[in-house]
């Protein structure tokens, strides 16, 4: 994370996956499986996500988390260096060419007000990192995977950030950095971000799904389209 900010400074937090580009978790996994260091274990590992992808939607729906936990379970065995030099790449392959267009103009006219920039994505670290350096993202706030001799265990670092947890810990940030959340701002597409919207003065829908529309109408929230 960046620097200490001073108090009642307020932030821009932005859900990635659906708000900033149109890609999620399965698509950056399916990437790293795709570049393995042998065809055998390129077409293993391929072959095991798109397997897993019914299962994954089903309990989508039904706990964040343990979507999570099954998805970055697929990670067990990578190597910590190789996937930090995959990294740009993905961001190269993936992340950049599904920005979505409004995006560049969202985040330059949040800056304008002064607001410090920051992901909060279910989202690993290494992964997110060169996509906030295009987009001139301040600071992230992402799960991270636990790595044992620079070998991931398939586990990630708790507690996991995802659905309902992001409010908790945009909270924590703003205890810790010295932010009013009254006056600060967050953008996501997913209902399951709910709660990430409301926990600040000023939340927006992005690129909404039907519930989220619907919940943004009941309470007036602003609407954008940034595709």
């Amino acid at each position: 994370m960046g620097p200490e900010m001073s108090a009642n400074s307020a932030c821009a937090f932005y859900d990635l996956d659906g708000t900033l580009v149109s890609t999620n978790l399965v698509h950056t996994y399916l990437f790293f499986s795709r570049n393995q260091p042998s065809a055998l274990r390129t077409l293993f590992k391929t072959a095991g996500g798109i397997a897993r992808i019914p299962a994954f939607a089903v309990v989508d729906r039904v706990n964040r988390v343990k979507f999570n936990e099954m998805l970055f379970s697929l990670y067990e065995g990578e190597f910590e260096d190789r996937l930090l030099e995959l990294a740009e790449e993905h961001f190269e392959e993936v992340y950049k060419p599904n920005i979505f267009p409004g995006v560049y103009e969202l985040i330059q006219a949040s800056q304008r007000r002064g607001l410090r920039q920051v992901i909060v994505s279910g989202s690993l670290d290494f992964v997110v990192r060169p996509l906030a350096r295009h987009l001139g993202i301040d600071d992230i706030v992402t799960n991270r995977l636990e790595f044992k001799r620079g070998v991931a265990t398939g586990k990630l670092v708790p507690p996991i950030l995802a659905g309902a947890n992001k409010a908790r810990f945009m909270q924590e940030y703003a205890r810790t950095h010295g932010v009013d959340l009254v006056e600060s701002y967050a953008y996501s597409d997913s209902y399951s971000d709910y709660p990430m919207l409301a926990v600040v003065g000023r939340p927006a829908v992005v690129n909404p799904d039907k519930k989220l529309l619907a919940e943004a109408r009941v309470f007036n929230w602003p609407v954008l389209d940034l595709r």
